[in-house]
């Protein structure tokens, strides 16, 4: 079996338990949406989930958190691993997109990635989901970690993990690939010790 077609399979099997695939991230703006990725880097989307309600009801737009004080806003982050420097990096790319795009968050990888705080998994996470662009393949921690246990991939760098599925994943798949993985990885194979039998990828997993 080559990996597009172990590929495939995996989107078939897991495609049947999340047929409608998305972020756990609660939004209904790009820049709502942007905001909560740049706040999920090394924190649980739960934990956002918990703060960004009253963030962005207090900060209704990129001109608001441009103009907020660093201190206030960290403190409004609640819980939030490192959120002094992520308070620093939401003003700073706030000003660029109050500035330079009136406002609005820009919608391609070169503009998203230029961003302070954004680099390219969250410049994907918006790109797929705020703008249905399939530019690239979020590539987190589960899809890291399962790309790897699935033989999909011999690397450990994002960016050449990344280029790896790229290569196999079939474009319009691009989107939901990496939600599937992230659901799976939470649901049934999270990282700590653990047994799901039967596992719904069957003998498509090694420890299978």
């Amino acid at each position: 079996m080559t990996k597009k077609q172990k590929v495939k399979k995996i989107i078939e099997r897991l495609s049947q338990i999340y047929p409608h695939p998305t972020t756990t991230l609660h939004y209904t703006t790009p820049l709502q949406l942007l905001i909560a990725t740049i706040l999920s880097a090394q924190a649980n989307d739960k934990v956002v989930n918990q703060v960004t309600p009253e963030l962005f009801q207090k900060y209704k737009s990129a001109e608001a958190l441009a103009k907020a004080d660093i201190k206030e806003l960290a403190l409004d982050l609640g819980k939030i691993n490192f959120r002094n420097n992520k308070a620093k990096n939401i003003i700073a790319a706030c000003k660029i997109i109050t500035q330079k795009y009136n406002g609005e968050v820009p919608s391609t990888m070169q503009e998203l990635d230029a961003l302070p705080g954004v680099a390219r998994k969250t410049a994907n996470v918006v790109l797929g989901n705020a703008f249905h662009k399939a530019e690239g393949i979020v590539v987190d921690t589960h899809v890291i970690r399962l790309s790897q246990k699935l033989g999909l991939t011999d690397s450990k760098d994002p960016v050449k993990i990344e280029q790896d599925l790229m290569k196999i994943v079939p474009k319009d798949k691009w989107i939901d690939f990496s939600h599937l993985l992230i659901n799976f990885g939470r649901d049934y194979c999270p990282a700590r010790p653990h047994k799901y039998d039967p596992c719904p990828l069957g003998h498509l997993c090694p420890d299978s």
